[in-house]
């Protein structure tokens, strides 16, 4: 404007003015008439801009360039398998109607410009829940440089899913991916590139997280195909550790101390009922608390989880170290007992019969046999031949024993010999069979060795146990 009133006037001081109009775009923009000139620059450039159509319309693609810095990632959920982040997102594209010239400066505007720019339709594929800040105004940039370049500036937070793979949780790895695309404009129209390559990313390295450490990040720029076209995308992939400190606290060494705390239920005498059977009790319990605490904070997963291995584990040895005093419970008091008490009754029996079974002699020299010392000691054959015999004694039956004496009227001395002789020889063939009647009573406190076992057993594999499954889960 200020060119056209100077052609106006007289010929002769063009030159001059032309010369004052430059000296003044290079001083500070604060002056009167450097800020009406800008205003009027932004009111050319808006004048007449079409914010449908994208720059060179029918020409090549628009090349975006993107910078992404992280201002912190909130929190990782695998309960519903996402994180939220919050990043300042810079996209740079060169636009021809907005080049200007006469102002060596780049125009940072008011973010209410952009609802009056063409800006690209860029959006997060696997985005949740995203939305700008407004406090106190709407955190957004609009910055023009002189060629026509454009700077638009966001300051975003986005919920995207992350796709958890939990079958090593929590000595686990996550891969999560931010992912950003055109949505209407294919790559006929539009292309998307990192600006500065490896350095388009900041801020990783300050982030902080409470149960995840960023180990590393990459970028990638691909095409996504879909039935409308190809569109370009960018996918920001970061990889995440799991922190193990707070589930050692909280899960592993609890789990430990109560599975090792049944075991003091070996060292309790196993008559104490109530004091092995509480402890025991408890410790399930405990057990099933902790499981199912732990399965409230994941996902209803179809797969086995490593800590669910862990806790499974341990349930099971606190649960055998139940069991175990069950087993010595029913070993002491149970059907073992009763059988040991009908094994030392039927023993007791035996010697009774064989106290009873001794050859007893009268005052008048008859010998008493029981009918069992009968069937025992005389063969049948003897008796008959007895009978036979003259000098055969005579034998007289009734209901309890057997009477055997000698006939009254023989007083022969050789018959009392071989009497005396017999009776000595019976006797010691009944002290040697009651001998062999002697049944062993099993010793009841032998239940002790169940628990001695134990106390070395169960110690021992579970060390085993840990040490297979630190061995296959930390790699």
């Amino acid at each position: 404007m200020w060119a056209v009133q100077l052609r106006e006037g007289a010929g002769i001081f063009v030159f001059p003015v032309m010369i004052a109009v430059v000296s003044c775009a290079t001083k500070s923009v604060n002056e009167p008439s450097n800020i009406s000139y800008v205003k009027d620059t932004v009111d050319r450039l808006l004048k007449g801009y079409d914010i449908r159509l994208r720059p060179d319309f029918g020409g090549s693609p628009v090349d975006v360039g993107m910078r992404i810095e992280i201002a912190s990632i909130d929190m990782v959920s695998e309960v519903n398998m996402d994180y939220t982040l919050t990043m300042y997102l810079q996209q740079t594209w060169r636009d021809k109607r907005l080049s200007y010239s006469g102002i060596p400066l780049n125009l940072t505007l008011d973010n209410r410009v952009a609802d009056y720019l063409w800006v690209p339709d860029t959006y997060f594929p696997n985005d949740k829940k995203s939305f700008v800040h407004g406090v106190t105004v709407k955190n957004r940039m609009i910055r023009l440089h002189p060629d026509g370049t454009v700077l638009y500036g966001l300051r975003i937070t986005i919920t995207a899913a992350c796709m958890m793979d939990l079958r090593r949780y929590p000595l686990d790895e996550q891969n999560c991916t931010l992912e950003i695309e055109s949505y209407g404009y294919t790559t006929d129209d539009i292309g998307f590139y990192w600006i500065g390559g490896e350095s388009a990313v900041s801020g990783v390295n300050k982030i902080e997280l409470p149960q995840f450490s960023i180990i590393d990040y990459k970028m990638i720029t691909k095409r996504a195909k879909f039935a409308t076209g190809a569109y370009p995308r960018l996918s920001l992939s970061f990889r995440l550790k799991r922190n193990i400190g707070y589930f050692i606290l909280q899960t592993y060494m609890p789990s430990t101390l109560i599975t090792i705390l049944s075991w003091v239920s070996f060292w309790i005498n196993y008559d104490a009922s109530a004091a092995r059977v509480a402890l025991g009790i408890t410790t399930v319990l405990t057990m099933t608390t902790i499981s199912t605490h732990l399965r409230e904070t994941l996902p209803k997963i179809p797969y086995v989880k490593a800590i669910d291995i862990y806790l499974m584990g341990c349930f099971v040895f606190v649960f055998l170290a139940l069991l175990e005093y069950a087993f010595v419970n029913y070993t002491f008091f149970g059907k073992g007992p009763q059988h040991q008490k009908k094994a030392a009754e039927k023993a007791i029996t035996e010697r009774k019969k064989v106290e009873m079974n001794k050859v007893q002699i009268d005052t008048c020299g008859n010998i008493l046999l029981t009918t069992l010392e009968m069937r025992n000691e005389v063969s049948r054959s003897d008796v008959l031949a007895s009978l036979n015999d003259p000098r055969a004694t005579m034998y007289s039956y009734d209901s309890a024993s057997i009477h055997y004496r000698r006939p009254p009227t023989m007083k022969d001395p050789n018959s009392r010999n071989t009497l005396d002789r017999h009776t000595a020889h019976q006797k010691g063939r009944l002290r040697r069979r009651a001998s062999k009647l002697k049944v062993k009573i099993p010793d009841l406190t032998d239940v002790n060795s169940i628990d001695k076992w134990s106390r070395m057993v169960f110690p021992i594999t579970f060390i085993l146990f840990n040490v297979v499954y630190w061995l296959y889960y930390v790699r």
